[in-house]
């Protein structure tokens, strides 16, 4: 079984997130989209919350399994029997920035390779970052968020 792993903060998970994980979704058996517990980052939502986010946008996709991790993606790769990392690729920046993380889990773990998949052109300017500045001044995130997340985002930010 072809096992790939996408792993993200996905806070909040965006439309171009969805995008990555569906179209993965059908290049692997079973593809395990994942929360990063990054203690270093403030996050608007908790992990429990991004899993349960990515589970309502991910039902549809019978192969996609959600899970969180702490540490080494090569190393929570390798846990679970991933042998693919997918990254999405927004622009030329998104690409310095994997390619190293690409050399470096080369290095950690020699069994796990990466695919890049291009964001499509209508999501070029989504990141979870832009998603949050438009939110908290009220701005309609609607081309930026998944509907099912679109209330819990505006919630956060009622208080």
């Amino acid at each position: 079984m072809r096992k790939a792993i996408y792993a993200g903060s996905f806070d909040p998970v965006t439309l171009g997130h969805l995008d990555i994980i569906e179209r993965a979704s059908k290049l692997f058996d079973c593809l395990v989209v994942a929360v990063l517990e990054n203690p270093n980052k403030h996050s608007l939502f908790t992990v429990e919350e991004r899993k349960v986010h990515l589970e309502m946008v991910t039902k549809h996709l019978e192969n996609v399994e959600v899970a969180s991790f702490r540490g080494l993606l090569a190393d929570f790769a390798s846990e679970i029997g991933a042998t693919v990392a997918v990254r999405g690729l927004r622009n030329a920046i998104d690409f310095a920035a994997e390619y190293q993380m690409y050399l470096i889990n080369r290095k950690l773990g020699k069994d796990i390779e990466t695919i890049f998949l291009a964001a499509d052109e209508e999501h070029l300017s989504l990141s979870s970052t832009n998603a949050k500045e438009v939110a908290v001044f009220g701005g309609n995130i609607d081309f930026m968020v998944p509907k099912e997340i679109q209330p819990f985002v505006i919630e956060k930010y009622k208080k």
